[in-house]
Formats: C-alpha cells, structure tokens, sequence
C-alpha cells in the first residue's frame, strides 16, 4: 500500500464518539474455556432458526442481526492534580515521584458492535471498541440491555472478547475465510453513527491485505491479513459482523480507507481464521498463545529472485533467522523460500502470517520451501516469543492475583514489558477497581508497582502478602504508564 493510502486509512475511528486509539481451522471444543453451552466453537449450526434459502440477501441478514449487538462504553479521562495527603510530599518537595498526586475523572463516551458467538454471552468485537473503557454496555437486537465484563483483549490483532451474564442467546457460527473468494457478495452488520442494527451489502475486493494499520508502540506485533470488501461501513461498524451468504461469520469489521473518517469505498475485516484463534485463546488463557517460525522473511518477486538466484517466483524468502528460532532448529536456511505451510499455499507474507498465527506454541507446522529448485518438507515445532515452547499466562492466567485492599488485580510482568519500564522486578496493575483505593490515587491500568513497604515485589502473589500483612500504613513505588516514578503513601 502506498504511503497516501496509507495515511487515509482509518483505524479506531470506527468506534464512534471520542478517539479510542489509533490503533485449516481448529476445533478448541470444550477446552476453550466455554462451558457446556453451544457456540461457535462446538456448533456448526446457529441456534437461530430463520426462514429462507442460504445464499439469499434477506436469509444472511435475518440469520445474522439477532447476533451482533450494541456496544456503548464510558472511558476516564485523568488529570492529576497535586494534593499534599502523604507525608512524603515535603520530603520530596511534592512532585519528584508523584507522591499523594491525585487525579479527576471526566467521563466520555464511545461507541460500536460486537459478534455474540455463544448462547452463554461470550461477544467478540475490537480492542479498541473497548480498550481502557470504564463500562461496558451492551444492547441487544431486541433492546435488551447489559453491563458487559471485558473478559481479554489483544492489541496486535485489534481483537477483544467480553461476557454478559446470560443465556440462551442468538449467535453466529464461524465460516472458513480461505475459501472465501474475491467478487463474492457479503453483508456488514453492525451500528453505524448509533443506528442499530444496519446491513449493508458488497463484495469480496482483496483478501490478505497488510500495511493497514499505523502501530508504533514497540511492544506490538501487528497481525494483518485483511479482507477488503466495499460494503459500506462507518464509525460505529467496529466489531460488526462480515458474514457470507450463509450467515456465517467470516471477518470482524475493523477499519476503513477514508479521508474523512466516513466510509469511502474500501473496508477492511479480521478474517475469522484469526478470530476464532484469538477470542479463544483470550477466554482460556487470558492472552493470546502465538507460536512463531523465527524468520525474517519477505515476498519473492522477480527482482528478488534474480539478485537471490532463486529457482522458483512465489513465495516467502527467507533472509535470517531470530534467536532460538523454530526454523533454523528445524533444517530450514537462509535463501529457503517457503512455499507451502501444511499444504497451504503461501504466496504471501500475509498468508504465511495468518496461518502460522493460528497455531500455539509447542504446535507442530509442515513447512514446504524450494531450495534451489527442489521442494523439501520440514516439520517445524513452533516456539513463543521467549524462545521456547511454553503457554505464555495472560493476565486472567491463575497466575494474576487481585488486592481487595487496594482495589487491584495484579499480573506478571513480561520481559518486554520489564525492558519498556526500565524495571527488574515488579508487578502490572491489571484491573483498577471501581472505588477502590488505587482508584482513588489515580494509579492507572498498565502502571507497575516494583515496592511495597521498600520490598521488592516479583510476583502477583508476593504483592497481595505484602499488602494482606501490612501494619498502618502503606507505601508503594512504582513507574506510572507514561514512564513516571511515583511514591504514595496510603
């Protein structure tokens, strides 16, 4: 995409309201983290009945809006204003590391969609729908309505998955985005400009489209293969539904190419492949698990297949390897070029990408590359971003921890995360409470709390003992989310 589409494409502003940032298929069956009820991931039929033939407008419509909903979310504002409660305020002249700061709350408002996927209320929709949101609501297609807990959410692929407290509901079964073909009519369901419940119609125009999305934060890892359609979608439209004639769900409406921040022709939608990978992974894990093949790679065209001397013109070369990584374990080299990944053609980057991005670590790929001319197989056992082949815990894992006291939900801290806040030990403030004291000091999502009581804190556990062990007061030191050192005494 060149730099003047890419500068057009609007991402995160298909939320309506304020700006909220800017940013084969495998059967997961009960181990999913779902309970017995049926869903997306244990059904291949909806449990909404509608009259009609697949493949007609009005049964894919009918078939597909009792299952996508409303989603309103209230955000907090902070700025923080010195107060002078703790008495490390003169000791610090009441400014160096923030001690006794407080911040005031001005509540905004956004909104979007959201893809119900099991009858017991687990709903996929957009990270940045719901990112550092207050409250969720969601209204169902029958005016129902309910306060939603965001169960995880994934950045990098600009997915989330929230719960309400339900059952028996409407929901859409997952279709297989790779058969999808360009020029095939499909439909976006969702709640532009807050008019709920909008279907809109249009074709398949691209499939595997990569460079959508401006992401700077060095911590992400943009997962992109776009469908590109032309079904008119708008702000609001975030989360929606993109479903084929069946009324299957195929993709997670998530951007728009525009220069005005209204729809202008092309948009684009997380193709399910990632989705059901994704939303399952966050209920069960509470992060997403990514394996990685550890290569640097680029498409093969016909100026690098001459400099190279490559004996094949598609594919994904490979031109090095990370540290530890799975490929060079496995055989593959350096000037490989990977054709095939379990049978699947990849002619891409982004194909390549998606299909590896549907496999855990520890998960085993057979990888087909042409070396020099001949086609050798390769069978790669995936590893994580640390290097080796282990579940990676997410911050719903069993390994975070919550703090009545504080009124905080704890989580380990990665070692990118360790290296980003310049820290060698600590925890991550995972959840801030409603009214709890955290709250009230204005400590926000994302911060990192290294002391408690001048003890070095390692782990969710250590920090909720400290605080549970505490006689009088209470002194935590830490680095804010904007990369502050902070000291409050509570």
């Amino acid at each position: 995409m060149n730099n003047q589409l890419k500068s057009y494409a609007i991402i995160a502003l298909m939320s309506s309201g304020v700006t909220l940032g800017a940013y084969s298929l495998f059967n997961l069956g009960s181990s999913s983290g779902f309970s017995d009820a049926p869903s997306a991931f244990t059904s291949s039929v909806s449990n909404q009945n509608v009259p009609g033939n697949p493949g007609e407008f009005t049964y894919a419509a009918e078939k597909s809006t009792p299952a996508v909903v409303h989603i309103k979310t209230k955000m907090e504002t902070r700025q923080r204003q010195q107060q002078f409660s703790s008495p490390f305020d003169d000791f610090f002249g009441g400014d160096p590391f923030g001690g006794g700061r407080r911040q005031q709350q001005q509540p905004q408002e956004a909104s979007g969609s959201g893809v119900i996927i099991s009858a017991d209320g687990y709903i996929v929709t957009n990270n940045h729908v719901v990112a550092d949101a207050s409250e969720v609501l969601v209204i169902l297609n029958d005016k129902r309505e309910y306060k939603a807990k965001v169960i995880s959410t994934d950045p990098s692929s600009d997915l989330a998955v929230i719960q309400i407290k339900e059952t028996n509901l409407p929901f859409l079964t997952f279709g297989n985005s790779d058969g999808i073909r360009v020029g095939e009519w499909v439909l976006a369901v969702g709640n532009p400009f807050n008019l709920e419940s909008t279907v809109t119609a249009g074709i398949i125009s691209a499939k595997g489209r990569q460079n959508i999305i401006d992401r700077d934060s060095p911590d992400m890892n943009p997962l992109e293969s776009f469908i590109q359609t032309d079904a008119a979608v708008n702000p609001g439209n975030s989360g929606g539904a993109l479903v084929n004639l069946k009324g299957e769900l195929i993709g997670i409406n998530t951007a728009i190419y525009s220069r005005t921040g209204q729809f202008a022709g092309y948009s684009f939608a997380v193709p399910v492949s990632i989705v059901k990978k994704v939303s399952g992974d966050l209920i069960k894990y509470g992060n997403v698990q990514r394996g990685f093949l550890g290569v640097q790679i680029s498409e093969v065209n016909a100026k690098l297949a001459d400099e190279k001397d490559l004996k094949t013109s598609a594919g994904v070369y490979v031109g090095g390897f990370s540290e530890n990584s799975a490929a060079k374990d496995a055989g593959i080299k350096i000037n490989d070029v990977i054709v095939k990944i379990d049978g699947v053609e990849t002619k891409s980057s982004s194909k390549l990408m998606e299909i590896v991005s549907r496999k855990r670590p520890g998960e085993p790929l057979q990888v087909t590359v042409n070396r020099d001319g001949a086609l050798k197989e390769f069978k790669v056992t995936l590893k994580n971003k640390d290097g080796n082949t282990e579940i990676v815990k997410g911050d719903n894992s069993p390994e975070s921890a919550k703090s009545e006291f504080l009124g905080a939900k704890f989580a380990s801290l990665t070692p990118a995360e360790l290296k980003k806040f310049g820290v060698s030990s600590g925890v991550k403030i995972a959840e801030v409470l409603p009214d709890g004291r955290l709250e009230m000091y204005g400590l926000a999502k994302g911060s990192v709390i290294t002391k408690i009581n001048d003890k070095v804190i390692n782990s969710p556990k250590e920090a909720v003992e400290a605080l549970e062990s505490r006689k009088g007061r209470i002194k935590l030191e830490g680095v804010d989310v904007d990369g502050s050192r902070f000291i409050y005494v509570l």
